[in-house]
């Protein structure tokens, strides 16, 4: 993609239809990767994932939607809804009917909802595997949209022809909107900052992701595992451009009954490795747990600064509220630099402190400090409490996110040591839960 098509607005091809049509598979097809979770059952893909695909040169937005539902329970209507969003914001919309099936009401009201609107809709009338199939597409005449268009999303059949139309209805490159913005995930030539949110299922997640973008982006109810894959949104916020992850919540494998819950567990944590600072949300009301210790110890190894936010902390009286600051302070310990912010993603009540803290880290995490400030600060430490062993001749910073200093030595330095003058490092330059790499060389002196 050349930097002219960086600096627009891509256009957006939306992939909807009633549950279990084929969506999630036709998405992977289109970018040529297993980017949606897909399994042979309705309601796998509950929110909007939007993913960048190109054809013939030509770059968009796809995004796949939950299964649209007439009727329900509450959360199949906001499934219902964010696929509505979708249709209404793409450019194109592609409309899912499975033609093993056939023609149902469902179908139908979703073409009916269609017809209304003024972007155009192409039908895809998908599990034509073979010519025998393609005689039973032409049912799908009846939902008043055109002539459909046969596809195999699991195969590829079809899909090459598919997309050549998509190209030719999507709006002329030089109509696309300049955003003014450069491509996604840099800013300025600086990387724009990933922050995972991550927790147990049904611990506010989602809520909390909603309430800080300012849209609600990720379904939300209170059925546990809501989220299926990560989604994730790139907003602009006064503390600067960042990117939201929003993850799927993390069981233990053994509790891990589906393939769909093993593929969130793996994007999770894929989702957090990649990250540059995460959110651990907590149910305060069911205070720290294991698995709560658990997640937060992977975050530690993945090396990305923590900010931890006690959910729903207002439904918890004073002594339980003493004892959840208790079980943070022990199985919490290793992440005693980061930020315990007690809150409500739900009511919003200090979730605005949030964003500050993430700011802090980011800063902390692309700070360079001067040469002869860190030796001064290593120097005094030393002579403070000399190493048993050897000692810091000079150091050096040679890099960033995270900040990562090499440690001249004469001799090997105890473990213990390096922490203590990593200490030292840390609260002079105040580098708070940013985590920071101290390496050693030796070198005669």
């Amino acid at each position: 993609m050349s930097d002219a098509e960086a600096g627009r607005r891509l256009p957006t091809v939306a992939i909807v239809g009633r549950p279990n049509v084929g969506k999630s598979t036709l998405l992977n097809r289109i970018v040529g990767r297993r980017e949606a979770i897909v399994e042979e059952r309705p309601g796998v893909t509950r929110d909007r994932k939007s993913v960048e695909a190109d054809w013939c040169g030509r770059p968009f937005l796809v995004v796949d939607t939950g299964g649209w539902s007439a009727a329900g329970d509450p959360l199949d209507a906001s499934v219902s809804r964010q696929a509505e969003r979708a249709w209404a914001e793409a450019d194109v919309v592609l409309l899912v009917v499975d033609v093993t099936v056939g023609l149902t009401p469902e179908d139908a009201a979703v073409a009916g909802k269609l017809r209304g609107g003024t972007n155009p809709v192409l039908v895809v009338a998908n599990k034509v595997d073979g010519p025998n199939r393609e005689p039973d597409m032409w049912e799908l005449v009846k939902l008043g949209l055109g002539d459909p268009h046969p596809v195999s999303a699991l195969h590829g059949r079809g899909s090459g022809d598919l997309l050549d139309e998509v190209v030719a209805l999507l709006p002329d490159p030089s109509d696309d909107e300049e955003v003014g913005v450069p491509p996604l995930g840099e800013e300025g030539g600086e990387k724009v900052p990933a922050v995972a949110i991550v927790g147990r299922p049904n611990v506010g997640k989602s809520t909390l992701f909603n309430r800080l973008i300012g849209d609600e982006r990720s379904v939300v109810h209170d059925l546990a595992g809501t989220t299926r894959d990560s989604i994730d949104t790139e907003v602009e916020i006064p503390e600067g451009r960042v990117r939201f992850v929003d993850t799927a919540g993390m069981r233990r494998r053994s509790r891990i009954d589906s393939g769909t819950e093993y593929y969130s567990l793996v994007r999770a944590l894929q989702a957090v490795d990649a990250a540059d600072l995460a959110v651990l949300v907590i149910d305060a009301s069911e205070g720290v747990t294991h698995q709560d210790q658990r997640l937060a110890e992977r975050i530690d190894a993945a090396g990305c600064p923590t900010v931890v936010l006690l959910n729903k902390w207002e439904t918890l009286d004073a002594e339980a509220r003493a004892q959840v600051e208790l079980d943070v302070a022990d199985r919490l310990h290793f992440l005693s630099t980061a930020p315990v912010i007690k809150g409500s993603a739900l009511t919003g009540k200090s979730v605005h402190k949030v964003l500050p803290a993430l700011r802090q880290a980011v800063d902390a995490y692309r700070r360079r400090v001067p040469t002869g400030e860190l030796n001064q600060v290593l120097q005094a430490a030393q002579a403070s409490h000399p190493s048993p062993g050897g000692r810091v001749l000079y150091a050096t910073q040679g890099a960033i996110e995270p900040p990562t200093f090499t440690l001249f030595a004469n001799r090997d330095l105890p473990p213990t040591y390096l922490r203590y003058l990593e200490r030292a490092v840390r609260d002079h330059f105040g580098f708070g839960n940013t985590p920071i790499k101290l390496r050693v060389r030796r070198r005669s002196g």
